[in-house]
């Protein structure tokens, strides 16, 4: 056994380092040792319990209900509200989407709303349950969602209507009361994506920041998703799909008779679900308590108004929009040939013991890099910001990275329908995606490329990228 951890150890020296706030992506960092601790025993005592069956294992279901009532008290519920937990925020929209769909079986060509900054878990859920997407634009300076066009948008096939707060990509809530206000009067659902901020937007406005109106105190919002994994910093993966009563939520539940076997009761997508992370969950959420996370929430909320400001007064780079929680993506001030690369800035900072996460430009929002900061970025903000000096610096220094025109007009060109799997191979190579020596250090070159590929062709290639990966 000795053997065997040693070996996990080794694979797992490879990553990048969950821990300490050095990475700004992925992973969310309580700093506190003993959280991990808590959640690791836990896990312990009932990853071998079986959600699939709560009256087998009711401590299962006992700490279901009290995570739910937890943040359905967090964020405005009733009595009646009412909740499932998920394995993640992307299992949650996908529930949320499809008890909308399911409440309404006369529309047989149903279609959600989005901005176009929504989650791609609504994307995905659109995919996966034959929905047709209306996807608003947002406003080009704000990046919130318009009002009046999210309610241009509803038709009679429209069962529901879909808002963030904040977006992932922005950081920005979008203006809830007035989306949520068109919904009801069409007969349409309202979900509030609050995946990243349901658990510490109501503790920023405890410490006293402006946080607009989002969760079911405004009227018409009828499901909310929060992930626990996020900023209640429990272990992956543990979200909260939250419905306003009972009877929203029964059209997501699954039953099935129809075979010789037991009778397959899910709320969920997925049947056996270990108790492991609910347990965990459960042990975190109660060890920090309200005192707690609103510690968690005022430490977060410096190193947030540390890190804005130090990249602010940053020479070339600006902050997209002006977020409200803790996310913040920034480009550059100039154009694309003044002299230096994000992607570059982004080899930079990984150098330099810092992982922060590229965006590709889409639509109105140009390419950017993001940052997820949590509470163990509290302390390190000036060590960060003269990384990101330096990394400017040497970005600079390196010159833009450039992509030659003759394979930019060529990849753009590219049909993703009609390639062959051998000419994808060929394309990953080419592009330095795949081969014997793995990735490269330096992600600039291959980036690059990539953003000059349309949307659907850099799908493909990152999706063959993928499977590739996944190959033993």
């Amino acid at each position: 056994m000795t053997d065997i951890l040693a070996e996990l150890r080794q694979l797992r020296a490879g990553d990048l380092p969950t821990h300490g706030g050095h990475t700004l992506a992925y992973v969310y960092d309580s700093g506190l040792s003993e959280v991990d601790e808590i959640a690791a025993a836990a896990h312990a005592l009932a990853s071998s319990a079986n959600g699939l069956d709560p009256t087998a294992f009711p401590s299962l279901l006992r700490l279901e209900n009290d995570l739910v009532g937890r943040a359905a008290g967090l964020l405005g519920g009733s009595a009646g509200t009412v909740g499932t937990v998920t394995s993640g925020g992307t299992e949650s929209c996908l529930l949320a989407v499809l008890a909308a769909r399911d409440a309404r079986p006369g529309i047989t060509a149903p279609s959600i709303v989005l901005p176009d900054t929504a989650h791609a878990a609504f994307h995905k859920a659109a995919h996966l349950f034959g929905l047709r997407k209306i996807v608003v634009p947002v406003d080009a300076e704000t990046f919130r969602a318009v009002p009046d066009a999210m309610a241009a948008a509803i038709d009679e096939s429209t069962v529901l209507v879909v808002a963030s707060a904040p977006s992932y990509a922005h950081g920005v809530v979008d203006p809830i009361p007035e989306i949520a206000a068109a919904a009801p009067a069409r007969g349409v659902r309202m979900h509030v994506d609050a995946c990243i901020g349901g658990w510490v937007l109501p503790y920023f406005a405890k410490l006293g920041a402006d946080v607009s109106p989002f969760d079911f105190r405004v009227p018409g919002v009828t499901s909310m998703s929060v992930d626990l994994h996020k900023y209640a910093y429990c272990a992956k993966g543990v979200s909260v799909l939250l419905h306003a009563n009972a009877e929203l939520r029964r059209t997501h539940y699954f039953a099935s008779a129809a075979w010789p076997g037991y009778t397959m009761l899910n709320p969920t997508l997925q049947s056996t679900r270990s108790g492991g992370p609910l347990a965990a969950a459960w042990a975190v959420v109660n060890h920090l308590g309200e005192d707690g996370y609103l510690r968690l929430a005022e430490v977060t909320r410096e190193a947030v108004t540390r890190i804005r400001a130090g990249v602010e007064n940053q020479p070339g780079l600006r902050i997209l929009g002006d977020p409200d929680s803790t996310l913040i993506a920034f480009t550059k001030t100039g154009t694309a040939d003044d002299g230096f690369d994000l992607f570059t800035v982004a080899d930079e900072m990984k150098v330099r013991g810092w992982y922060v996460q590229p965006q590709f430009a889409h639509g109105g929002s140009p390419l950017n890099l993001h940052l997820t900061i949590t509470a163990a970025n509290h302390g390190s903000e000036t060590e960060f910001l003269a990384d990101l000096t330096a990394s400017v610096t040497a970005a600079r220094e390196a010159g833009p990275t450039s992509v030659d025109p003759a394979v930019a007009a060529f990849v753009a060109a590219l049909d993703p329908e009609t390639l062959t799997a051998d000419q994808f191979a060929g394309l990953l190579t080419a592009a330095g995606l795949v081969g014997d020596a793995g990735l490269p250090e330096r992600m600039a070159p291959i980036n690059a490329l990539l953003a000059t590929a349309p949307e659907p062709l850099r799908e493909r290639l990152l999706l063959e990228f993928l499977g590739a990966l996944y190959t033993p």
